[in-house]
């Protein structure tokens, strides 16, 4: 009950997401405690030399809570840490998650430009700036992943003018960052086996502290990777009347790293065939880049259920004018998204 007062106390006294940010990087790529709300988020499409198929989930979440209280002790509660993973074992059948939270407390979770780390427990991404790597590793009792991610692209800016806006008025937007492909190689453990894997992989980086608006109730979330080199992230906000919203919009990234962004009328994104709810099967088009694709899983079961949200999050393929992979996040669908 404290929590959820001070959020709401110090809703205020955070920074919106407006026009005419200036990114800089590395800085961009860690904390942003002035704004509420902020994620790090990576999912990727991985295999086995005998082609063994992965997906594989791994999100580190900074709620703030009072931003304006100095902390008394090391264990004062500033912000909230959320982090999830996910293994998608996909010629297995299986879909395995686990979940924790923590405060900062002596060095529990955080975010830090200083030592190039975002963590949560033994939940890690290491980045090397110099080599433009980043080192990821999480462990949990049934299965744990060790990988190297290389950029083979620079990060991307989604939206425009700085900001990815999510409904009408200032702020209602989020800056939104990505690296769109993102060489993998390490292990997937999985009850008693390792599997030495290699694939692609995606990162969004979000901060903000407003986003939805009353009216819209979650969305849906695509991460393309096409096999030329090429990526297309998409968003599909739903209104709580189950229809479109006017604010979707998503971002196209030539085999060069050039963006070109989409606004909601460039695209459609037709939901499909239904598993518990969740339309798992998608037809995608993108007329001006003469973009037409089926989006399709073999693991139905990939949802996450976490308190106070449940959405669906996994790995999908593609076919039609292009083919590839890359991950679904449908959001809303069990009850309204709560950020």
């Amino acid at each position: 009950m404290r929590i959820s007062r001070l959020l709401l106390a110090g809703f205020e006294l955070y920074r919106a997401a407006l026009p005419g940010y200036r990114y800089q990087f590395p800085r961009d790529h860690f904390n942003h405690p002035e704004f509420q709300t902020e994620w790090w988020y990576y999912t990727g499409n991985l295999r086995d030399s005998s082609g063994r198929r992965f997906g594989f989930e791994l999100t580190f979440f900074r709620k703030g809570v009072d931003r304006n209280q100095e902390p008394a002790t090391v264990w004062d509660v500033r912000d909230a840490w959320l982090a999830h993973l996910a293994l998608s074992d996909i010629d297995g059948g299986r879909f395995l998650r686990a979940e924790r939270l923590n405060r900062s407390g002596a060095g529990l979770a955080g975010v830090s430009l200083d030592l190039a780390r975002v963590w949560n427990g033994n939940w890690h991404v290491q980045w090397d700036l110099d080599r433009g790597t980043q080192q990821m590793q999480a462990i949990d009792t049934r299965f744990s992943i060790s990988l190297t991610l290389r950029a083979l692209k620079p990060p991307v800016v989604h939206g425009i003018n700085g900001v990815s806006q999510k409904a009408s008025g200032a702020g209602h937007a989020s800056h939104y960052i990505s690296f769109t492909r993102l060489e993998t190689r390490g292990e997937v453990a999985l009850e008693g086996r390792t599997f030495h894997v290699e694939g692609l992989s995606w990162m969004d980086h979000e901060f903000f502290t407003h986003q939805l608006d009353g009216a819209q109730s979650g969305w849906d979330w695509l991460s393309l990777q096409f096999n030329d080199g090429t990526e297309l992230m998409l968003f599909r906000l739903r209104r709580k009347d189950g229809a479109p919203d006017p604010y979707s919009a998503g971002s196209y990234i030539d085999a060069r790293g050039r963006t070109t962004h989409l606004a909601r009328d460039a695209f459609s994104a037709a939901p499909g065939k239904l598993w518990n709810r969740y339309p798992i099967e998608w037809t995608v088009r993108v007329p001006s880049l003469g973009i037409d694709v089926r989006i399709t899983t073999r693991l139905p079961q990939q949802e996450v259920e976490s308190s106070p949200n449940r959405y669906w999050e996994g790995a999908v393929d593609i076919a039609g004018t292009h083919h590839g992979s890359g991950y679904l996040e449908m959001t809303g669908y069990a009850a309204p998204m709560r950020l």
